[in-house]
C-alpha cells in the first residue's frame, strides 16, 4: 500500500482514507469555480461554489431580482442536485455520487459532474450571480 495525498492506495489501485475517520478531497476549478469531491462513508460528495448572490453595495447590482431567478433553478436539476445559499451568500451545487474506489472512477465522477454543471453556471451567470471570489 502507498499514499497519495490523504488517500491510501492498495495494489489494485482501491483507494480509501490514509487514516480511519478521514474523509479525503480533491480540490479542483472548473471555469473559475472551486469545486471539491469529499469522499465519504458511503459515497462521494460533489461540490461546487457556483456564484454568489451580489451585494447591495455593488452599483447597479439588482440582488432581489438575482435571488427570485433562483427559485426556478432547483427544479430544473438532476434528480439529488441541491442548489445551497452559503452563509457568506455564495450559492452551492452538492450533490452525490457512489464511490468507486479507483483513481480513474473518482476523476471520471469528477468531469461528469463538471459538465453536467455547465448549463447551471450559464444560468447564475444569466441572472447575475457572478462567480464568488476565493
Amino acid at each position: 500500500m502507498m499514499t497519495l495525498g490523504p488517500f491510501a492506495v492498495a495494489r489494485d489501485g482501491t483507494l480509501s482514507p490514509r487514516a480511519p475517520g478521514l474523509s479525503p478531497a480533491i480540490r479542483f476549478a472548473w471555469r473559475g469555480r472551486l469545486c471539491e469531491a469529499l469522499m465519504q462513508e458511503g459515497g462521494l460528495r460533489l461540490r461546487a461554489i457556483a456564484g454568489r448572490i451580489p451585494s447591495t453595495a455593488e452599483p447597479g447590482a439588482d440582488r432581489h431580482s438575482t435571488i427570485r431567478a433562483l427559485a426556478g433553478i432547483p427544479p430544473d436539476m438532476p434528480p439529488g442536485w441541491m442548489l445551497r445559499l452559503t452563509a457568506d451568500h455564495r450559492l452551492a451545487v452538492e450533490t452525490q455520487a457512489p464511490h468507486r474506489a479507483t483513481a480513474v472512477a473518482l476523476l471520471g465522477e469528477m468531469v461528469r459532474f463538471a459538465l453536467a454543471l455547465d448549463p447551471y453556471l450559464d444560468r447564475l451567470e444569466g441572472i447575475g450571480a457572478a462567480p464568488a471570489t476565493p
